[in-house]
């Protein structure tokens, strides 16, 4: 296979025309971030804000000239929207104004009345969506995550996992998978396996050792297709293990898909509530269900002598959810067996199914699941009725 480089892509993007036919592309200055690897062709086109919907023919063809190139692989392109300083946000394109619907209750303080009142598309197959997030990292999220989805899966559901870590993914260490998702149909393509689970992340097509130097809408184009271009088939849920913070990607998954809810991950420790509270604030400003707050490394029992110490304090985690109004899913405390079965590839819920462990992240799968369908019955039971006389 012919190896692909910078200087080949640079050149193949010359024949693309800029923006109202003049120049090129690359000669306009407007190609950046051009990442390869073992055929992955990953690079953003920087075009006016304001234009960035009129100009989405401009990132197809270049995709398209890429995608055609000996040797290239899977495709990503991104248009970075920039703006000059104090120039105002760009408007997007509404459609023609129709006939007002009846006025609705007004939303909750905090919330996003235009995100409310549009329908986001959801993943074909997949009937609900769970996030896994942390305000802050170093909280066990993506230790969470993994044995949530699994604990889910135990408990009867058909379950996908989508790491959508992109600087720092974990769920192929994690679930000890390997190799690159093959395509199966067009730009679809075929997410791994681990433990029963369908699996996607974006170190299945990178190496390792490879840091992702990326901006913001590079980030948002990855996600969006590793959500919409994988064959996931008929799932249950797809639970997927967010970044920490509040950043491109939460919001991303915001605005992309119809979050069934969110899962915030926190140790007791003030500090990392004080994060916590903020990942938990994102989700109700965009209208995302918080589903509740797990409390992981909540405490500590020496394996030798059984004593119990709180390393992080305990029960904080508890009284924020109380304090905020939304569920509290469980604790689970900091052992060694969680930590060396995770670093093993082989999740505690699975290696030991009969554990103590692994029956607190079942408790926490049941709950998440019971509030997930809680919020569906709401929905439902809150639509109007419309009578025809």
């Amino acid at each position: 296979m012919a190896e692909v480089t910078k200087e080949a892509v640079l050149d193949r993007l010359s024949k693309v025309k800029g923006p109202d036919l003049e120049g090129d592309i690359v000669s306009l200055g407007l190609v950046s971030d051009i990442f390869i690897s073992d055929g992955r062709i990953i690079f953003s086109i920087t075009v006016p804000a304001e234009r960035a919907e009129e100009l989405e023919s401009l990132r197809q063809a270049a995709e398209r000239v890429v995608s055609d190139m000996p040797g290239a692989g899977k495709v990503m392109v991104a248009l970075t929207a920039e703006k000059k300083p104090g120039s105002p946000s760009p408007q997007p394109a509404r459609p023609a104004p129709q006939p007002a619907p009846p006025k609705a209750a007004s939303a909750p303080s905090g919330a996003a009345p235009q995100e409310k009142a549009e329908k986001k598309p959801g993943i074909p197959g997949i009937k609900a969506i769970i996030a896994v997030a942390s305000g802050k990292g170093g909280v066990g999220k993506s230790t969470t995550a993994i044995n949530l989805a699994l604990a889910l899966k135990i408990n009867g559901l058909k379950v996908g996992v989508l790491d959508a870590d992109i600087y720092g993914p974990s769920m192929p260490h994690l679930l000890h998978v390997s190799g690159r998702p093959e395509p199966v149909e067009g730009r679809i393509l075929k997410p791994l396996e681990g433990y029963g689970m369908k699996v996607m992340s974006i170190g299945f097509l990178v190496e390792e050792d490879t840091p992702m130097i990326w901006r913001g809408p590079m980030v948002m184009s990855a996600l969006t297709q590793m959500l919409r271009e994988v064959a996931w088939g008929e799932l249950d849920v797809l639970v997927v293990d967010m970044p920490p913070g509040t950043g491109d990607a939460q919001l991303t998954m915001a605005q992309q898909v119809p979050l069934a809810g969110a899962v915030i991950v926190s140790t007791p420790q003030d500090l990392a509530l004080i994060d916590a509270r903020k990942g938990l604030n994102m989700f109700r400003r965009v209208d995302v269900p918080v589903l509740g707050i797990v409390e992981n490394m909540s405490y500590f029992l020496c394996p030798h002598c059984g004593e119990r110490s709180d390393i992080f304090g305990h029960g904080g985690a508890k009284a924020e959810a109380e304090k905020l109004g939304v569920s509290f899913l469980g604790e689970i405390p900091l052992h060694m067996d969680i930590r060396e079965k995770s670093d093993a590839g082989t999740p505690v819920v699975v290696s030991d199914p009969d554990s103590l462990h692994s029956q607190l992240y079942r408790n926490v799968a049941s709950k998440v699941w019971a509030e997930v369908e809680r919020n569906r019955a709401d929905t439902e039971q809150a639509a109007p009725a419309i009578v025809f006389e």
